[in-house]
């Protein structure tokens, strides 16, 4: 099926079963315990061994040496894997650097070698006795001593690393009122719960690896590369992903070095890499540097807007590319954007939950607030002032829907905004100076092909199957909640099975398009299965109703089973796009207020309240919607206040890297959140009419939590983390 008009009236309309608060159906399997994930997979393959991955002691040079003989003679050990006896590799599409490395080395803990034994412990003790002579390199580990070397990268996923309209030097040197400064964000992981972990069995020239991983069709594709086999001989299974957050979109070492241990060992083996290894070993949001300058009359109205953006990564890696939401979010006539890459030798930066509008969004939603207080306006009211409902570097294009002012206008009055002194520093609650923020929340809408494939039984069951991933989204249920609607049966009538590569291509998750696409893609499939129920049992498909486990057309009613009593009926079908995002610009607002309290004595930073208000055209599953949207704000609170990748700049590594030193916040740090969905469908993006709200939930929430201390104390901080150090010293005096 081809979407290329904008969607009229369909069966996911009726909304019956659509859009409905539903429970997981997967939560009870979740919460006893049951749910099989990656390393747990026992029933999957007999008589597995455990490897044991051994990581670089440095970060940036060449293996002079490697000593395998007391690990080979230790107890139980099978077979030990490096880039010596691994054969012939390629490396994927999607990975920066080499999954196993040596004789070079790109990074520290890039993995050099594997010890498969018996069991784990004798794997461990063995990967201990490698012994490693290393000749160490001069590597670039410093992003701000870099910055005079980044050039212009090459585009990005489609985005260009600069852009301009108008001139911004000419209208940011007349504006009456300038703001001018520069911000930093700092690298951060993605700690997931689920460590990076993979199965791997061979039966003659046939691989099937069981593991943790969003986007199972590109993970196929890159192990065919890597291997140098046909993608058909291979087979991925991920049915269930305990986060990923983006680190989990490609093939890690764990999924390379068990396919090789498997083959060496010939039988099957377990990996899983420990808490140091997903840190340095695998991906991370990179750093950033970011300059932003916004020119406006005296009454508020932009008429200059420039963000700069500088960041790092691997030779052939690519920017984070932070300027992106600048494109889009504000009015403007004039307007300059530019991201720069330095080479870095730092492990690999890539995707993290909303790659460029959360770190982007980071810098620009402060330096707005500040521009701001420089006009005397209240923050909303310069917002609102400076909206668009057309693409402002192409104002021909409009966008299919944008809600902004209603998602700002709608928190300010559930929020109590109209409470909040504009004054900084001089509201308290006993030892508390107690202060609001809030920022504008934004991330585009993107399309994904997708395909499914359904099955229809006798006893009118509908079975979905689609190699869509669920990352603790809630993927099982909206799929389910699509199939039910489509057919005209209750959510116990359908059976989802997900996340096997033998299964029909689906969008993946990632990008924040996974829920649009894989849906819409259950839709094609369905509207096929209901044309061949109703060729089966003789009616027009048009005319067919589809409602209460019975097909209606006219006087006749017949149970949807009995379509299916000569056999199972099977209906396969494809989502395709045409060029709708071209006409529209599709993509998702939101605005998050946040109220803190900081310690007047110590600077201990305490956020007291949260709400986000989202338009992300029409929510599937507004429960778990509103899950998503809360664990989003509760990261977003993370990276304001507490999550930073600490750089060893002497050797190139993460030193906190593990979670007793990198730290996330946990429930008792966001004591309340609140979550209110816009009502929006958009009829451009899918049959759906759906978008994706998972990445927009975090976009924007460090800067309400930043503009909020600054609310409260007085103290503008424009180097993330806020933390107590960079108040000290600059608090307001105790009354």
């Amino acid at each position: 099926m081809k979407f290329d008009t904008p969607a009229t009236t369909n069966p996911i309309d009726q909304m019956k079963v659509v859009g409905k608060p539903t429970n997981r159906i997967e939560g009870p399997l979740k919460t006893t315990g049951t749910a099989p994930y990656a390393y747990e997979r026992h029933d999957v393959a007999a008589n597995h061994a455990y490897g044991y991955v051994v990581g670089s002691a440095i970060a940036k040079g060449r293996i002079a040496s490697m000593n395998l003989d007391e690990a080979r003679a230790a107890p139980g050990v099978i077979a030990i894997v490096t880039a010596d006896n691994a054969g012939k590799l390629a490396k994927g599409d999607f990975n920066t650097a080499k999954l196993l490395g040596g004789p070079a080395i790109d990074h520290y803990h890039q993995a050099i070698a594997l010890v498969v034994a018996d069991s784990f412990e004798q794997a461990r003790a063995a990967a201990s006795l490698v012994r490693v002579e290393y000749a160490r390199g001069k590597g670039a580990y410093d992003l701000a001593a870099a910055i005079d070397t980044a050039i212009k990268p090459k585009a990005s996923f489609g985005t260009e690393p600069d852009s301009a309209v108008g001139n911004f030097a000419a209208a940011f040197a007349a504006a009456p009122v300038q703001l001018d400064a520069r911000y930093t964000t700092p690298d951060h992981s993605h700690a997931m719960m689920e460590p990076h972990a993979s199965i791997a069995a061979w039966e003659g020239e046939k691989l099937t690896v069981w593991t943790s991983n969003q986007m199972i069709a590109w993970s196929v594709g890159d192990m065919a590369k890597t291997l140098g086999i046909a993608k058909e001989n291979i087979r991925f299974d991920s049915p269930y992903i305990g986060g990923g957050f983006g680190g989990k979109l490609f093939n890690r070492a764990d999924v390379l070095l068990a396919v090789l241990g498997a083959k060496a060992a010939k039988r099957p083996v377990k990996v899983a890499l420990p808490r140091p290894l997903m840190i340095n070993n695998t991906t991370h949001r990179p750093a950033t540097i970011q300059r932003v300058r916004l020119g406006a009359t005296a009454d508020g109205k932009l008429t200059a807007i420039g963000h700069e953006s500088w960041s790092g990564d691997l030779p052939g890696g690519g920017p984070e590319t932070a300027v992106a939401q600048t494109r889009l979010l504000y009015a403007g006539e004039n307007r300059m954007t530019a991201m720069r890459l330095a080479v870095l030798d730092l492990p690999e930066g890539n995707a993290m939950r909303a790659p460029g509008e959360a770190p982007g969004l980071m810098a620009l939603e402060i330096a707005v607030d500040e521009l701001a207080e420089k006009l005397g306006m209240d923050p909303i009211a310069l917002r609102v002032l400076n909206d668009t409902q057309v693409d402002p570097e192409k104002p021909s294009r409009p966008f299919s829907q944008r809600q902004l002012n209603k998602c700002m206008e709608t928190g300010a009055e559930k929020f109590g905004w109209a409470k909040r002194n504009p004054k900084p520093g001089v509201t308290r609650d006993g030892r508390w100076l107690v202060g609001m923020g809030m920022a504008a929340a934004f991330r585009n809408n993107l399309n994904q092909p997708s395909a499914a494939r359904v099955r229809l039984a006798r006893s009118g069951v509908v079975t979905v199957e689609t190699d869509m991933t669920d990352i603790g989204t809630g993927t099982y249920t909206i799929i389910a909640q699509t199939a039910a609607e489509m057919m005209g049966v209750p959510l116990a009538k359908v059976v989802v099975k997900l996340g096997d590569s033998a299964f029909p291509v689906s969008a993946g998750s990632g990008g924040q398009w996974g829920a649009n696409s894989s849906t819409a893609g259950v839709y094609a499939a369905c509207v096929k299965l209901r044309e061949a129920v109703a060729q089966k049992l003789g009616m027009n498909a048009a005319d067919a109703v589809f409602a209460g486990g019975k097909v209606k057309a006219g006087r006749r009613s017949v149970a949807l089973g009995d379509a299916a009593a000569d056999g199972e009926l099977v209906a396969e079908d494809n989502m395709e796009y045409g060029d709708l995002a071209e006409k529209f610009q599709q993509s998702t607002f939101g605005a998050h207020f946040v109220e803190v309290g900081v310690d007047a004595m110590t600077g201990e930073i305490r956020v007291r309240r949260m709400l986000a208000v989202c338009a992300a055209g029409r929510i599937l599953n507004p429960k778990a919607a509103r899950s998503q949207v809360i664990g989003a704000m509760t990261m977003g609170a993370g990276a304001a206040l507490m999550e930073e990748l600490a750089v060893d700049k002497r050797f190139g590594f993460f030193v906190n890297h593990d979670l007793a030193g990198y730290e996330v916040p946990v429930h008792a740090d966001i004591p309340h959140q609140d979550v209110i969905f816009l009502d929006e469908a958009d009829p451009t993006t899918s049959p759906m009419k759906a978008k994706g709200v998972g990445e927009l939930g975090i976009c924007g929430v460090a800067a309400a939590v930043a503009n909020a201390v600054y609310n409260a104390t007085g103290v503008r901080v424009r180097n993330y983390p806020v933390t107590l150090d960079k108040l000290l010293g600059k608090l307001p005096d105790m009354a």
